[in-house]
């Protein structure tokens, strides 16, 4: 679809911080018994979820943003600024990872794609994670 500039703009801006998804894995775990932060702003990357105690950090990354490998695609119009916004985007990524694992933290990146597949298998596999970092 082609969108004018004032248009692209204006979709551009109503993205929100919180997505869709990062909504439905956090509903899932908070009904798991899991608490949790969401967007903790003291923490490198703003993880969409932390637990401080247990030193996890959980993101939520989708295929476009994120550059995914398997579904990430670069738009048709202005190609030259999203390759580098989204190549950004996971340079950013890969440093927040190194961070993290630097500190000792347990860091776990769930992409789209993954959440669309097989949503219970996402869910029951982030609980693992977090009852395993528990035990460290």
């Amino acid at each position: 679809m082609k969108f004018s500039e004032e248009g692209r703009r204006n979709i551009m801006r109503s993205v929100k911080s919180q997505s869709k998804l990062e909504n439905m894995v956090s509903k899932e775990l908070w009904k798991a018994g899991i608490r949790f932060r969401k967007n903790e702003k003291s923490l490198m990357g703003k993880p969409d979820i932390s637990i401080k105690k247990y030193k996890v950090v959980i993101f939520v990354d989708s295929c476009f943003w994120h550059f995914c490998d398997i579904h990430g695609h670069l738009p048709k119009s202005n190609p030259d600024f999203w390759k580098e916004k989204l190549m950004r985007n996971r340079e950013r990524d890969k440093l927040v990872n190194e961070y993290y694992e630097s500190k000792g933290w347990n860091i776990k990146r769930i992409w789209e794609h993954e959440i669309k597949e097989d949503f219970d298998y996402v869910i029951a596999d982030t609980i693992l994670f977090i009852e395993n970092a528990k035990r460290l």
